[in-house]
């Protein structure tokens, strides 16, 4: 049976990319200034990283014809990813920006990185949930045309995220 995952993945791509927005702009809450969340830049690379190894896994799966394992590595690494934009909301929404303390060139690499991470992660949101529901469906033709741009986007924003809180962390409070 083909479900229709369209209104939830189109739901789900506005409201998450308009939360992360939203932190962004959300004043910082003195109120929860009781609570060390100093802990969470680290608890969202180790989601970036376990969700860029995932999904190196399940390519290599789907590369093997197995479908079974594919499937449970991008429900794997999709479950880091949803731990990691959690944890990422609590942080930005209580927390004020970190500055990029570095000068010269690294300051050219750290914000290219940044701001392609930021760019791609923005599209990675309905990439990633249209393939799985293409691929819940068992669309396969349909799954391979979107996945073809998926993989590459979601394993670079996976990975640059973790490459961007080992530039930063320095300069973490």
């Amino acid at each position: 049976m083909v479900r229709n995952y369209k209104p939830v993945t189109w739901a789900l791509a506005l409201g998450i990319n308009g939360l992360i927005v939203l932190a962004f702009f959300f004043p910082f809450k003195e109120g929860i200034k009781e609570y060390d969340l100093s802990f969470l830049p680290l608890l969202n690379a180790i989601m970036n990283g376990a969700t860029f190894i995932f999904l190196l896994l399940a390519l290599v799966a789907i590369k093997q014809n197995k479908i079974t394992r594919h499937r449970n590595f991008i429900f794997a690494a999709f479950s880091c990813t949803s731990i990691f934009l959690l944890s990422y909301l609590l942080y930005h929404f209580t927390t004020p920006s970190t500055k990029f303390g570095g000068d010269g060139v690294i300051s050219y690499i750290y914000y290219f990185i940044l701001i392609t991470h930021i760019i791609l992660a923005i599209i990675t949101v309905p990439l990633a949930l249209i393939s799985i529901g293409r691929g819940l469906n068992m669309e396969v033709s349909l799954h391979k045309k979107i996945t073809r741009y998926t993989m590459p986007v979601w394993l670079y924003v996976s990975l640059t995220g973790v490459i961007v809180y080992l530039m930063i962390a320095p300069y973490y409070k």
